[in-house]
This record gives C-alpha cells, structure tokens and sequence, in this order.
C-alpha cells in the first residue's frame, strides 16, 4: 500500500488494503472495507464500512462512500473478456449505500461518475456509462451499459434507463420511468414508457440560466414539441427563429445527436 508521504491516512484495522492501491493524505476507511490492488483515492475522501473498491479504480477528492457500496467490480456483460478497463470518480461525490459503479467493456475504456454527484441507495451505474458533474441519481434507479447522463440531471426513484441512452443536461426524470429513447436537456419526462411532461422551469432557473436564456429555451421547447413540425423541421427553424445562446446550441447539438430519438410529450395534458 503506498501512502503519500508525511500524512495519515486513517484505516481501520479490519479494513484489507492491498500493497499496491495508493492511499492520499487524510483518507479515512472503515472496518471490514476492501481495496483492490490498483485502487486510488484521493485527499479527504470517507470510506464506510463493508465497502469493495477494485479494478482500476480512481476516486477523487473529498468523496463519501458508504456502507455495502461496490465500485470497480468487473461488468455484468457478456462480451467482457478480463480485459484492463477503468471507473473514475470525481471529487466531493457521495454514494450511498449498497449502489454500484461497474468498470468498462473494452480494453482501455472507462466508466465515469463526475464531481459533485449524489448516488442514493441502491442505485446502479453499468459499463461503460458516463454521468457529468452534479447529478442526482435518487434511490434504486438504473442506468444499463452505455448510458450518457448530462450534468445536473436529476433521476427519479426506480427509474430504468436502456443502454445507450442519453439524458440531456438539467433534465429531470420521474420515478418509476422506463427510458428508451434520449431526454431532450432541460425538459422532465415522466411515465412508462417515458414522455415530455413540460419544461424543468423550476430546475433551469435553479442553474442559474439567465432569464433571456430561459425565454429562448421555452421558445425551442414550443417550436420542438408543438409545431407539428418533423425533428430535422423542428431544428432547422429553431436555428432561424430562436436567438442564439449558449443553452440553446447545447438543446440542437442534442437534438443533432439523438440516435435513439427523443422522448415525445405527453398528450393528455388538458
């Protein structure tokens, strides 16, 4: 085990670290956790009880992970053949207890979680999915392999994504939702299968997002979903007619890449 000179580390004396995971300054692990040879954790990060970190795991500054959480474990994947894959996880994330980060399929390829991320209870993320800074995965929820979660997204409870789906940025999903198609950024899906409910007003104003912003989101919003209009349609005359921001290239760059298609509104509104 190497520890960075000069600091203490603060492990207990029923946790297994192996020689080789490289432990930061101010790292505490509780009793009866488990860290793999190829394991790093940064400064100030808080690992519970009975926690398995393994695989060619990197976890960032000042994390919490707590009791019975499973990071690094080889993928539930049957095209997984042994290779060297990675799991990185930002700083300041919490994981809850009992949730699981599955390393990559595919040699050299990754799973990331970012900074400033809330994993609750029970929740899953599989291979080779990669979920951005400040998201909110509440308890239970799934995302299969491949999956791309954009940051600020929130997840809803029991909530399942299918593989290869992307959830734009501050998109909100709702509890129980099954998720085949992508989430358009800043809307909030709902239902099973999922559909656009409206607009996350409360979640775009909460990031911050200007309010001339927010006016030509809610415009690409109308133009999107209740022109009639074809997706290609519905881009091209959202890039004449709505003013140009940076939220708004972001909601076209996403539309632009919806291999799967997007989740359309709901139509019982009245």
């Amino acid at each position: 085990m190497s520890i960075d000179s000069k600091v203490v580390a603060y492990i207990h004396e029923m946790a297994v670290v192996a020689p080789g995971a490289h432990i930061a300054k101010n790292v505490e692990i509780g009793p009866y956790s488990v860290i793999g040879e190829n394991v790093e954790i940064d400064e100030g990060t808080v690992i519970g009880p009975h926690v398995v970190i393994t695989g060619w795991t990197r976890i960032g500054r000042d994390c919490r992970i707590y009791q019975g959480a499973s990071i690094g474990e080889e993928p539930q994947d049957l095209k997984f053949k042994g290779e060297k894959s990675y799991v990185f996880i930002g700083d300041r994330t919490k994981i809850r207890e009992g949730a699981s980060v599955h390393r990559a399929t595919g040699e050299g390829e990754e799973t990331r979680v970012g900074s400033d991320c809330l994993l609750m209870a029970l929740t899953h993320v599989a291979h080779n999915c990669v979920v951005g800074n400040h998201v909110i995965m509440s308890n239970v929820a799934s995302l299969a392999g491949h999956a791309i979660i954009e940051d600020c997204a929130v997840i809803g409870g029991m909530a399942g994504i299918h593989q290869f789906v992307k959830v734009g940025r501050n998109a909100m999903v709702g509890g129980m939702a099954k998720l085949t198609q992508d989430v358009v950024p800043y809307t909030i899906v709902d239902g099973h299968p999922a559909k656009v409910v409206g607009l996350n007003a409360v979640g775009i104003s909460r990031a911050g997002i200007s309010s001339e912003s927010r006016r030509s989101i809610k415009q690409a919003y109308k133009l999107l979903y209740r022109s009639g209009l074809t997706l290609q349609q519905a881009i091209k005359l959202i890039e004449q007619e709505v003013d140009p921001c940076e939220e708004v290239e972001h909601f076209l760059r996403f539309l632009r890449n919806a291999d799967r298609g997007i989740c359309r509104e709901r139509r019982d509104r009245e």
